[in-house]
């Protein structure tokens, strides 16, 4: 018998925190709908970082077996200063929204590994061509902004530069150049045949 009011008292503590509750149903809300985007928020980040990295890059082998093995010859994969910059540093925008832009427009390159347009060698070199185009033409809308992120005219020290190297960087910094006009075929070997206008 003793149990029994423990028991309605446990019952009514409940019903009146359902009550509370209910009574600040827009609190409630607020703190559910706020943990919600949180955890989206992080999924989200989680899953553009994710994307950043090298080993997706070349997770399908239409990636690891071409470019990327361009790119281990390359000065942005080994050098004398021992700094690696890795595929999303050169092709995915630093800021928010030109990031989540280039995303979007990965969407296109996800298309083309599911339905096998340059899943062998031979069919990424007849592409290769246009899916550089597509990326030069990228990094010119955003001023070879990715190349900037590390790179700037301010800080190269042009009498370190070779005697061609000193003149033709001297040069497109007067002209205002964008380091894609000049800098096409650096790490990726340019398509056969490709000539520049």
């Amino acid at each position: 018998m003793a149990q029994g009011p423990w028991l309605f008292r446990k019952a009514l503590l409940g019903f009146q925190m359902i009550q509370w509750l209910k009574d600040r149903k827009w609190m409630v809300t607020a703190i559910i709908s706020g943990v919600i985007v949180l955890i989206l928020g992080f999924l989200f980040e989680l899953t553009l970082e994710k994307t950043n990295t090298l080993e997706f890059c070349i997770s399908c082998h239409e990636m690891e077996s071409t470019v990327y093995q361009e790119y281990k010859e390359s000065s942005h994969y080994s050098n004398a200063s021992g700094v690696r910059a890795i595929c999303s540093d050169c092709h995915v925008p630093k800021p928010l929204i030109p990031k989540l832009i280039r995303k979007a427009k990965a969407v296109n390159e996800l298309y083309h590994w599911a339905f096998g347009t340059i899943d062998t060698p031979e069919k990424f070199e007849a592409k290769r061509e246009e899916l550089a185009i597509h990326v030069w033409e990228f990094m010119e809308q955003t001023d070879s902004l990715e190349c900037r992120n590390c790179h700037s005219y301010d800080a190269m020290n042009f009498h370190e530069q070779s005697r061609r190297a000193k003149k033709q960087m001297e040069t497109a910094k007067e002209d205002g150049k964008i380091c894609i006009e000049c800098h096409k075929g650096l790490v990726h070997k340019l398509p056969v045949g490709y000539e520049d206008d």
